[in-house]
């Protein structure tokens, strides 16, 4: 796709312009690059110098994926790059400055129109039907995620990286729109990786996005050992990491699980500040001690009196299940070795099928 000119022309000598260029982005997903500007100029001079305004140069039109700082950011202080703009945002804490159209951010999204105070067709008489000035500050959000929101709105498409997919997603939810939504939630399941897959997981269920979860828990229990290093694993939340620790399919031993649990507590006491017991309360519920081996349990207990992850009552059934050789007492779910769990010499005995 060829790329577009703008031309910028001067009000007082229409003869003197100066030629941007703005690149153009292939098909498929694409990875804004942060920091690198997209608009090339000439050195041409105005000899006057004074007001300028933008005038679409006779070229292509753009592909509705080319760069969004082409509408929205402004290349040089001293001008709008959008024409007859009206609203202005400064967004996060580089307070970058984004233009745009009350109309379109209305039209577009309920969010917006509240915020901008757009009122219904045929309520001039409505406070609301009067625009507040603005700027509006945005001060907690990224400017190139709000950028991305902003895109879709204009384009109906959207420019997704790895390092604000998720955060998008977020903002889709807040702003109520449902297809940027199911941009961001398809480029999540496209692009997964050890290091975010907890994260976009906590994300789906936070948003009840189901199938990202399903999507989610399916990666997870194709490299479990390897999830469970990751920093995102120690930052889920107890309901969520018991939701996982019910896979049957988890690719890792038992006593590893254990071992990651008890990680993830430390670290869930240390940042909410509440013990480990307490922390930990419904996940270690989810722990399959009668797959244990016996030896395995006298370590447990061992490591479990320096910080009582584990409540004495659930190893005295799983010693309870070695003693009478069977899973009596203990919910089924409990004796299931998983899809990673390492064959054990008394694991027959917990088969509720065998004689």
């Amino acid at each position: 796709m060829a790329g577009c000119a703008f031309q910028r022309t001067c009000l007082t000598h229409p003869a003197c312009s100066i030629q941007i260029a703005v690149r153009s982005h292939q098909q498929g997903p694409l990875h804004a690059s942060a920091g690198k500007s997209p608009w090339v100029k000439t050195k041409r001079h105005c000899p006057a110098g004074m007001g300028t305004q933008l005038v679409p140069a006779r070229v292509p039109c753009p592909s509705p994926r080319a760069s969004r700082a082409l509408a929205f950011q402004a290349p040089h202080p001293s001008w709008s790059p959008l024409s007859h703009s009206d609203v202005t945002f400064v967004v996060g804490q580089e307070q970058q400055k984004v233009f745009a159209h009350r109309c379109v951010l209305a039209c577009r999204c309920q969010a917006f129109q509240g915020m901008l105070g757009q009122g219904p067709a045929g309520s001039e008489d409505s406070p609301s039907s009067i625009p507040p000035p603005g700027p509006f500050i945005l001060g907690n959000v990224q400017p190139e995620v709000f950028l991305a929101v902003i895109e879709f709105l204009y384009t109906n498409s959207v420019t997704l990286n790895s390092h604000i997919a998720l955060e998008v997603l977020t903002s889709s939810v807040e702003y109520g729109l449902q297809d940027l939504c199911k941009l961001c939630v398809k480029f999540i399941k496209d692009t997964l990786s050890v290091e975010q897959v907890c994260e976009a997981l906590q994300a789906a269920v936070t948003y009840g996005q189901a199938d990202l979860q399903q999507h989610c828990l399916a990666f997870i229990e194709g490299c479990t050992a390897a999830v469970v290093r990751t920093q995102g694993f120690h930052e889920l939340s107890d309901v969520v990491l018991a939701w996982v620790l019910r896979s049957d399919r988890l690719a890792v031993d038992e006593l590893d699980l254990v071992q990651a649990v008890r990680e993830w507590a430390h670290v869930s006491s240390a940042v909410l500040e509440r013990p480990v017991p307490e922390v930990a309360a419904l996940p270690v519920r989810e722990l399959r001690l009668p797959l244990l081996a016996p030896s395995e349990l006298v370590t447990l207990e061992s490591h479990n009196q320096r910080d009582l992850l584990i409540p004495v009552e659930s190893i005295a059934a799983a010693w309870r299940s070695h003693a009478l050789r069977k899973g009596s007492g203990v919910p089924s779910r409990l004796c299931r070795p998983r899809r990673g769990t390492r064959p054990r010499d008394h694991h027959r005995h917990l088969d509720p099928h065998a004689k």
